[in-house]
């Protein structure tokens, strides 16, 4: 059993972070080295920023090394995304072993709710920004982060596999009250790029997410499948 899941979330994850380095590299960082232009350009300031998901957030430091553009950070990005698809796919392999997908459309659904959870919840509070921008306290987000996503995934879990209608109810609250409460939020909503730059990289970051979290369900339950059979 753990030779089926390794061998699933390993091969399903080289795959799904090839393809999202390669969505990320001709659309998402793109808009990123087009955002650094501004904030190169604009006195320095020691303050971090985020980038998008699966994306490491850094702080600017003179001393501090960075991928240079070009093969440096097309290699620094697919090792990230290696790293991150690879835990996601062990996520998705485990809960087959609970819910064994019926076909790859199950995994689909899989992948669709991992989005969901992961990625379109935390979003509506915290979208993914572009260097330059004002944020919260680090701390604060990430907590807002975390307790999002947990309440997101026991949310959806009680609405899709609960019998008792009063838990498919206790699920769609805790699928509402992250967002109610809010996510931290920085004092002064300022940003060096065009707003039309930040709308179309918030877009790209959703929609390679996507790609990407569809990729993951849709291997990864055809691989798990296919190890089943004799």
């Amino acid at each position: 059993m753990i030779k089926r899941i390794a061998s699933t979330a390993g091969f399903t994850g080289l795959l799904a972070a090839l393809l999202l380095t390669l969505l990320q590299s001709f659309w998402v960082a793109p808009l990123i080295l087009q955002a650094e232009t501004y904030e190169s350009a604009a006195p320095a300031v020691e303050a971090p920023h985020e980038h998008a998901a699966g994306t490491a957030e850094h702080h600017h430091d003179s001393e501090a090394w960075s991928p240079q553009d070009g093969w440096q950070r097309v290699l620094s990005t697919t090792g990230g995304n290696l790293v991150v698809a690879v835990g996601f796919a062990l996520i998705l392999a485990a809960l087959y072993t609970l819910r064994a997908p019926k076909s790859v459309i199950s995994g689909a659904l899989w992948g669709l709710g991992g989005f969901a959870v992961f990625c379109l919840a935390p979003t509506l509070g915290l979208p993914p920004e572009l260097p330059g921008t004002a944020a919260a306290d680090l701390a604060q987000r990430q907590t807002w982060w975390v307790g999002t996503a947990a309440a997101t995934a026991v949310g959806l879990a009680l609405i899709v596999f609960a019998h008792n209608w009063l838990l498919k109810i206790v699920g769609a609250v805790l699928l509402v009250i992250p967002h109610v409460l809010g996510a931290p939020q920085p004092e002064v909503h300022q940003m060096l790029a065009p707003e039309a730059l930040e709308a179309e990289f918030k877009v790209a970051s959703l929609l390679t997410n996507a790609a990407f979290w569809l990729a993951l369900g849709l291997i990864s339950a055809w691989l798990y499948r296919r190890s089943s059979q004799p």
